[in-house]
């Protein structure tokens, strides 16, 4: 039996996100990886993207999650299920004044370790290296829409 305690697990955590691994793809022989998201109050987690070959469960433990899933939205809160399903664009956020926590199920798992990669590069201060980014994207097959920051941040009126 494995145990892991709210102190243990790797963490790849970047501004307005936070990553902590609790399930890795060895760990469950490469079916799927588990992570726990934090999102400070107010911020946008992360803009519009696709992911091409992964698809991503979102558990809410605390707080309120905003999420666009193609042209739906909708709001989460704790015991609510979010289904984010590959070749489908999607963002998410923090609309409330709480910070808010979920479970990150990814299948397959391999893109878990995407947060890793970007942790360093966006916590670097200043602004990240672009074509740093851009290659960790393609590695992991991922398309970023930035420019949909601005839009959503307004719409939803995110601080950060």
């Amino acid at each position: 039996m494995q145990t892991i305690s709210p102190d243990q697990g790797e963490r790849a955590d970047f501004p307005n996100l936070g990553t902590r691994y609790l399930l890795r793809e060895k760990d469950t022989d490469g079916q799927f990886a588990l992570i726990e998201h934090s999102i400070p109050p107010r911020s946008l987690a992360a803009p519009t993207h696709v992911h091409q070959r992964e698809d991503e469960y979102s558990y809410v433990l605390i707080g309120r999650v905003g999420v666009q899933v193609g042209d739906e939205v909708t709001e989460a809160g704790p015991g609510e299920l979010v289904v984010k399903p590959r070749g489908v664009p999607h963002a998410f956020w923090n609309p409330g004044d709480e910070e808010a926590r979920l479970l990150e199920l990814i299948a397959p798992p391999s893109f878990a370790s995407y947060f890793v990669e970007m942790a360093p590069v966006l916590s670097a201060g200043g602004p990240p290296d672009t074509e740093r980014l851009r290659a960790i994207q393609e590695k992991y097959e991922l398309s970023m829409d930035p420019e949909s920051r601005g839009r959503l941040m307004e719409e939803h009126g995110l601080e950060r």
